[in-house]
């Protein structure tokens, strides 16, 4: 396999070989604007994550008792909204998961650009938890 970025540290090769190809989106060279890291690396990465991101929101509603496996559809889609919108801690985790796993390259653009890069790294988050708010029941423990 040939990698885009020929200069690599061997870490962020691998980091870069584990990523899930997402919409056919091969990143030819580093992101340049915020737009090409949402599409090079935020999306990536929160697909690579995904299993994660669900059983950290799981975890979080089972540790806070919020009423979630009886909601109907609407009702765990605004719950699940509320929480990754408004509770810091669950935030800091996401962004935590997600960042974890970029390069240095990327480390450095995402520092340089924190503020709106959080904001649509949660945005897509919460689109995402909202989408699979059956599978988050089922990791729920039971009673």
């Amino acid at each position: 396999m040939s990698l885009p970025f020929p200069d690599l540290s061997s870490a962020d090769a691998a980091l870069l070989a584990l990523r899930p190809t997402v919409d056919a989106v091969v990143p030819t060279e580093a992101a340049s604007s915020v737009g090409d890291f949402l599409h090079q690396t935020l999306r990536p990465v929160l697909k690579l994550q995904n299993q994660r991101l669900l059983t950290a929101a799981a975890d979080f509603l089972a540790d806070h008792h919020v009423p979630f496996a009886g909601a109907g559809a609407a009702e765990r889609q605004r719950v699940v909204a509320e929480l990754l919108t408004r509770n810091t801690k669950l935030r800091y985790t996401i962004v935590g998961l997600v960042t974890g796993l970029f390069t240095g390259a990327e480390m450095v653009f995402y520092r340089a650009h924190r503020p709106e890069l959080n904001r649509r790294l949660l945005e897509l988050a919460v689109r995402r938890v909202q989408d699979q708010t059956a599978e988050i029941a089922t990791l729920l423990p039971p009673g």
